[in-house]
């Protein structure tokens, strides 16, 4: 298999193409889960529950930045969820469109000032209280 290695420029263009497809048929859906993580977005879930699900705004994501190196996409708007599915604690998210069947991507969350890829304001959540997404960005390599 051949490594290549792409420009500031691709990567952007990379990140803006990718968030565009999140959004076919109306704004996209955040899921958070508890649970081990599976090993990548097209692998089913196994034993994981559902804690929250919010929704983007559309469209989900702004213009990729650089963000040196690479490019970085940063979330709009996300709706609270305001009434959390169930008790756990939030260990990742996956994002699928709006028919809420096709997974796009997953990745870690933490609470606010954790560092994860998304941060919420507590990974622990309790059925029927309030879910904030806090932060939400997504870093595509440059190299």
């Amino acid at each position: 298999m051949a490594v290549f290695n792409v420009s500031n420029l691709v990567a952007k263009a990379m990140g803006n193409a990718g968030v565009a497809h999140f959004d076919t048929g109306g704004a996209a859906q955040l899921r958070i889960y508890s649970g081990t993580m599976p090993t990548d977005s097209d692998t089913a879930l196994s034993g994981n529950t559902l804690l929250a699900q919010l929704t983007f705004s559309n469209p989900s994501f702004g213009t990729a930045t650089d963000n040196n190196p690479g490019a970085l996409n940063t979330a709009n708007a996300i709706s609270d969820d305001t009434d959390a599915d169930a008790t756990g604690t939030a260990s990742f998210f996956r994002i699928y469109q709006n028919n809420g069947t096709t997974c796009e991507c997953q990745g870690d969350v933490t609470a606010t000032g954790g560092g994860g890829t998304m941060t919420i304001n507590s990974v622990s959540i309790v059925i029927h209280t309030t879910v904030k997404c806090t932060s939400f960005t997504l870093l595509h390599p440059e190299s």
